[in-house]
């Protein structure tokens, strides 16, 4: 098999790798649990020699990228922020490798002042977007734990904002008086739908709307797929109701896993946004292949 270089993605809870070709497609990957949070600063390399092993040639040092949350202030080691307004991914950080056959560089997230942000991670996804489409000018929405609405034009970022929705739905459902009600699967379009339109409209009636659920639930048995459709909804719309600025009047392509997207972009159909979506990993990849091309061309004489 042809390795030309590696390309990582390392979050909080997952290491995927790809070995990648000279023309900057996947010929293997590979994954594991090893994720930031989980490792100490000297466990890092250990963990990673265990996935790509077996794509490294004795006698040779094979070039890696990564992105991630790797480059945390807890991770490998810290890959500074850039400040946005910028190009999505700025100058990698070289991490201390021992290991002869590799040499790792790290890409660095995105800061915003004063409306004050970060992102670790998405801006590779971004990078990946603005490969495909030079042009494009518009929004990229990076649903997730902690999702993104990031205005790109002229092949940076601009500003963005983050939202906890899906750390405060994880938090809701698992951890708060609402556990009770809602359901671990199942769906309701029809609730989702009568959600998103209630705190679209009236965000400031969330906190009493939650707990509705829970009166919802015990006076007149609310199913608890119905239920958990309605929690995904209010909090989707009222993080809409706060996102307008980005969404309004403008292109806006999803970024993110499958059946998320698919609830944002329903989400957005009720205010007349027919947002397309983009595959996650797909998106990481193309970034980092576009990365990786940069740093090459730039290493290679006039």
């Amino acid at each position: 098999m042809e390795v030309e270089w590696i390309a990582v993605d390392w979050g909080t809870s997952n290491l995927r790798a790809w070995a990648m070709d000279a023309a900057g497609r996947p010929r293997a990957e590979a994954g594991s649990a090893a994720g930031m949070g989980g490792l100490a600063r000297d466990g890092f390399e250990p963990a990673l020699l265990d996935l790509i092993g077996p794509w490294l040639a004795p006698g040779r040092r094979t070039q890696l990228l990564a992105c991630g949350m790797v480059g945390a202030r807890q991770g490998w080691i810290e890959a500074p922020y850039v400040t946005v307004p910028c190009a999505p991914v700025g100058p990698p950080v070289a991490a201390p490798a021992t290991d002869p056959r590799i040499a790792v560089r790290i890409l660095p997230g995105l800061r915003q002042d004063g409306a004050w942000d970060v992102m670790r991670g998405e801006e590779t996804q971004i990078a990946g977007l603005v490969a495909g489409a030079p042009g494009f000018d518009g929004v990229a929405c990076l649903p997730g734990t902690h999702t993104k609405w990031a205005h790109v034009s002229a092949g940076e970022v601009v500003s963005f904002a983050s939202f906890m929705t899906g750390e405060l739905f994880a938090l809701l459902a698992s951890a708060s008086v609402l556990r009770h009600s809602v359901g671990s699967e199942g769906w309701s379009e029809a609730d989702f739908a009568e959600a998103v339109e209630e705190t679209l409209g009236r965000p400031e009636r969330l906190a009493g709307r939650l707990f509705g659920i829970r009166a919802e639930g015990l006076l007149a048995g609310l199913a608890p797929e119905r239920a958990r459709a309605r929690l995904s909804g209010l909090l989707i719309g009222a993080e809409l109701a706060a996102a307008r600025p980005y969404w309004l009047g403008r292109e806006v392509v999803l970024v993110g896993a499958p059946a998320l997207a698919a609830a944002y972009r329903a989400a957005l159909a009720l205010v007349g946004v027919a947002a397309s979506e983009a595959d996650a990993a797909a998106m990481t990849r193309a970034g980092l292949a576009a990365a990786h091309a940069r740093l090459t061309a730039q290493r290679s004489p006039a």
